[in-house]
């Protein structure tokens, strides 16, 4: 498929995904040096997620963070992973029987944009690396947030744009010449990661994110940067009824 024939960017982001997924969890690890998963671990840490609680993962991909949530919620709680891509769930399962808790995870094809839940269903909804992807942030968020608890947590883990202007300019170099051909040679595609530094151009920057956070009805939102700020985090919450 030729770029010119994508509708919206839902149909490429759909299309990206379905055709990198075989690829996804060595290309992140690549490309981040194995950096997200030390970034993660400090978001649940932060999250302190206890034991017989529920969390949606929006956007769960091939379920790193579903089960990172499942396997501390344990197996009293409860863990939704919620994907567009057939292709990227169909990853997830096998890594979710191997870490033991296929009892607590379900994985489901879904839109990040209707959330097929209740309000007030989870105590957290997290979105990991696929904020940008989304076709508009603040009806994502404002899902996560709906169907979220009172006093519950949306969370965001997303690239983002390093605040150091000197540094900014080295990723910048890095983000948009040198990785789209790294991961296209090994994706194997020349479209599916040219849409790495596309998505982040547009993307709103810490503190424009922040303000949706607020704006959404999130309150106490904090804002972490790593590395510089080559990635985010975002962790707002849900007022008390």
């Amino acid at each position: 498929m030729d770029k010119a024939n994508f509708q919206s960017k839902e149909e490429k982001v759909h299309y990206v995904f379905e055709h990198i997924a075989k690829r996804y969890d060595l290309m992140n690890s690549l490309l981040s040096a194995g950096f997200h998963k030390r970034w993660r671990k400090i978001t649940m840490r932060k999250m302190n997620v206890q034991p017989g609680q529920s969390a949606i993962d929006v956007c769960s991909g091939t379920g790193d963070w579903a089960i990172s949530l499942a396997q501390a919620v344990g197996p009293t709680g409860k863990v939704v992973g919620l994907d567009f891509s057939q292709e990227m769930l169909r990853y997830s399962y096998p890594k979710i029987e191997a870490a033991g808790v296929q009892k607590q995870t379900s994985m489901i094809h879904g839109n990040a944009m209707e959330l097929p839940y209740e309000d007030n269903t989870f105590h957290f909804a997290t979105n990991g690396f696929a904020l940008r992807n989304v076709p508009d942030v603040r009806t994502v968020l404002a899902e996560m947030k709906r169907v979220v608890k009172p006093g519950g947590l949306v969370v965001a883990l997303e690239l983002n744009k390093p605040v150091w202007k000197p540094f900014r300019a080295l990723y910048f170099f890095y983000f948009y010449k040198i990785l789209p051909i790294i991961g296209n040679l090994a994706s194997r595609d020349g479209i599916s990661y040219s849409w790495l530094p596309e998505s982040l151009t547009h993307f709103p920057d810490q503190q424009a994110l922040k303000n949706i956070f607020e704006d959404v009805g999130l309150e106490d939102v904090q804002v972490t940067n790593f590395f510089g700020g080559i990635c985010a985090l975002h962790i707002g919450r849900k007022p008390q009824a």
